[in-house]
């Protein structure tokens, strides 16, 4: 499969003003300016000519409960939260999202190709986010990574849960207790399962943690107030940990200070109202202000506070609050690739890369641009031409 005649944008530093993606076996093999030229013989050409469009990595959504809290279903559709016990770690999101949820179809047809999916913020330790791409109907298939992350949670979501049922945490000093004592307890197991033999028997409860303690995924801490910024920071780097700062909703009053920790941070829903205490001071502007400090910085919608079709629109609003425009489509393409670890996979239009790829009328931060094509794997799962047809997965001729 051929993409040519579009501007190109790989989102790794090159751009070709009238280019050709090569695709073979859902991979890209051939980025590069100029028309197709000549193919080998005996192969079938397969040509999207795009006249003028843009072409870029598919969006990825870096935090959001699409398909665990889902559209029109109430409560019988809300699995993102296991509201019982402040700890859960050994949850699996993959176990909870559905894929025929509408927004899976939403993200699609707004150029999104893959999205962290995971538990909500009730519990101090939620359990393991997953990374998977955004059309399928069995989950198995789409997973890229999983686990991807540990979600644990500080300040007024679990102390309002809890609260409420009369046992702990209902202090902020308390969520930070229960974190470090799963932690420490991880810890000794991690020490007791390398030095036990083949006597040793494993533990379900603890795990899950393994990945976290070995580096190989990340904790991923739903933050908002500067106070619960800085817990979260210290408690990793008590226990030499890797994470990432989600929402960081003042994370434009401490900036300087926050690129000197060199945490990653996932911003957002600003799209969203300011219905809580702790995000009165939520703002376009911070993810400019921490981009600006050199914070490695992503935008998320956090669906389904705010809508996972926003994503292109959100960061246009982080634009027009003063982040630069090649950094807003980095905070919705290459940069929650690797906050979210798949780099290697995705976020990206290089050789090697997955072909996920979208395809717009203009640039798609701008609001009355247009999806025209969504391609996950080489094939095309949306096209604008062939929009309210019953079969849109549709290989092009």
């Amino acid at each position: 499969m051929f993409i040519t005649g579009g501007r190109i944008l790989t989102m790794a530093g090159q751009e070709y003003e009238n280019g050709t993606i090569q695709i073979e076996n859902g991979k890209i093999i051939a980025v590069r300016e100029g028309a197709i030229g000549d193919m080998p013989a005996g192969k079938e050409k397969k040509v999207l000519d795009v006249q003028g469009a843009w072409i870029m990595p598919g969006l990825i959504e870096a935090h959001c409960h699409m398909g665990i809290t889902e559209e029109k279903k109430g409560t019988e559709g809300d699995d993102c939260n296991e509201n019982v016990e402040p700890s859960t770690p050994y949850l699996r999101a993959i176990d909870a999202i559905n894929s025929m949820d509408a927004a899976f179809d939403d993200a699609v047809r707004a150029g999104i190709t893959s999205a962290m999916i995971g538990p909500g913020s009730s519990n101090v330790v939620g359990g393991q986010f997953a990374f998977v791409k955004t059309r399928g109907r069995c989950i198995d298939d789409l997973i890229v990574k999983a686990p991807a992350a540990m979600k644990v949670a500080f300040g007024e979501n679990p102390k309002v849960n809890y609260a409420g049922m009369g046992k702990s945490p209902v202090t902020r000093m308390a969520i930070a207790a229960i974190l470090r004592e799963e932690l420490f307890k991880a810890f000794q197991y991690k020490r007791q399962k390398e030095n036990g033999g083949e006597n040793f028997e494993e533990d379900f409860r603890m795990e899950p943690w393994l990945p976290v303690l070995n580096g190989e995924i990340p904790l991923k801490a739903h933050v908002h107030r500067v106070d619960d910024i800085f817990t979260a920071i210290r408690i990793a780097k008590e226990y030499g940990l890797s994470m990432t700062l989600d929402h960081c909703s003042e994370g434009h009053l401490i900036a300087d200070r926050l690129a000197e920790e060199g945490f990653p941070a996932i911003v957002g829903p600003d799209l969203s109202s300011r219905s809580k205490i702790e995000v009165q001071n939520m703002a376009f502007k911070t993810v400019g202000v921490l981009n600006g400090a050199g914070v490695k910085t992503a935008i998320t919608t956090d669906h389904p506070v705010s809508l996972i079709q926003s994503l292109p629109l959100c960061a246009g609003l982080a634009v027009k609050a003063g982040l630069p425009h090649e950094e807003g489509l980095k905070a919705i393409t290459i940069h929650p690739a690797q906050i979210c670890g798949v780099a290697d996979r995705v976020g990206s239009l290089e050789v090697g890369k997955d072909a996920d790829i979208a395809i717009f009328d203009g640039d798609p931060m701008e609001i009355s641009t247009r999806t025209l094509y969504t391609i996950i794997d080489g094939r095309v799962v949306y096209d604008a031409s062939e929009d309210g047809a019953e079969n849109q997965e549709s290989q092009v001729q």
